[in-house]
């Protein structure tokens, strides 16, 4: 199989991203909480790229980086987006059409209609393509933008400007050609409303046909380690099967808000013998979805993207990872979440504030 590179698209941003310090932040309606979709990387979740790599960083690098990349842009745009409020992104699209750049924009209308209308009227009166989400999924809650058909940002993030100083979220940029065709191919059936079973690339996780398949494999296949950031935890089966590596001996650490929604499986995790370590939602919003396995050995690998671990998420909405053996890639998050993780409260039920959910953006 190939064995891609995921680089930074261009010089403008090289530095940006290059530096992304460690840190501790934390995302949730319909969207990062449940949906429906699935897709590449293998059926058993095994990563096949390698090459340098570079991660934007968030909170920590601030949007500069993505709004770069997303100016980089001289052909083509397209942009398929759970949640779209923050103005200066829709005005960046809006001046690329201006400047001739074809843009198309999908925007999820299941669960966020209201709140994205106003980008959607801006970018209809601004001559972009613009169209709702497939209603076929629960929601669409992919957050991925190609540039010039030739590389993509893979992004646990919204254009949600109100979570930007304290949400936790990275930033994939790839320029897999494989991976790139892929995510292309899907945005043309997407944008019409067409059925389609998502290509893998090399390295892709789309919900909702291979993404829980893909998360337990990753899961099932941890020797050392497993080190597991998300905004939510309500899918049995990664519960099991994170429990049951724990029960094999795998260090499991898990970084979550403490939510009121998931007390039963943190303290299942925790009685099988996984460590987690809890935020309240304003001193960081836990939104990343993360997966590192076995970091620091030959089988380490790591999965980002747009999934939840919940079933809607894995199962029913339309949703986009990838999975990577990137070496700077895992460094760096490996970094910044074993800060995160030192820097939350070790769960118990004696220490757990059952705070009720702050209803922030999946």
């Amino acid at each position: 199989m190939p064995r891609p590179s995921i680089v930074l698209a261009l010089a403008s941003f090289l530095a940006a991203c290059s530096s992304h310090p460690g840190g501790s932040n934390g995302e949730t309606p319909g969207g990062d909480g449940g949906g429906s979709d699935g897709g590449g990387a293998d059926e058993g979740g095994s990563a096949i790229d390698g090459g340098a790599g570079s991660l934007i960083t968030e909170p920590d690098q601030g949007m500069q980086p993505v709004y770069d990349f997303m100016s980089s842009a001289t052909k083509t745009l397209d942009m398929t987006m759970y949640e779209l409020v923050d103005t200066q992104a829709t005005a960046l699209l809006t001046k690329a059409a201006a400047n001739g750049v074809t843009v198309r924009v999908i925007l999820d209308q299941n669960d966020e209609k209201t709140d994205n209308t106003p980008a959607y009227d801006a970018l209809s009166a601004a001559n972009v393509q613009v169209h709702w989400a497939n209603p076929t999924y629960a929601c669409t809650h992919q957050k991925t933008i190609t540039v010039d058909g030739t590389t993509s940002a893979v992004m646990t993030l919204n254009f949600a400007s109100e979570d930007y100083k304290t949400s936790r979220d990275f930033a994939v940029i790839t320029t897999d050609a494989a991976d790139v065709a892929a995510i292309e191919t899907v945005f043309e059936a997407d944008f019409n409303d067409a059925a389609i079973t998502p290509p893998n690339g090399d390295n892709l996780v789309w919900s909702p046909t291979n993404s829980q398949t893909a998360m337990v494999g990753v899961i099932n296949g941890a020797k050392a380690s497993l080190l597991v950031e998300n905004e939510e935890m309500s899918d049995s089966s990664i519960v099991s099967a994170l429990s049951s590596a724990a029960s094999r001996g795998v260090d499991v650490e898990v970084i979550m808000e403490d939510s009121s929604s998931y007390q039963t499986e943190f303290k299942t995790l925790a009685s099988a013998g996984a460590k987690l370590a809890t935020y309240a939602h304003a001193a960081i919003y836990i939104h990343a979805k993360i997966m590192l396995a076995d970091y620091g050995t030959s089988s380490a690998q790591v999965f980002v993207g747009s999934e939840n671990f919940s079933h809607a998420s894995l199962t029913e909405n339309r949703e986009l990872g990838l999975i990577t053996t990137d070496p700077a890639i895992m460094t760096s998050l490996h970094t910044t979440l074993t800060g995160d993780f030192t820097g939350g409260t070790p769960f118990s039920d004696a220490t757990s504030t059952i705070a009720a959910d702050a209803g922030a953006s999946d």
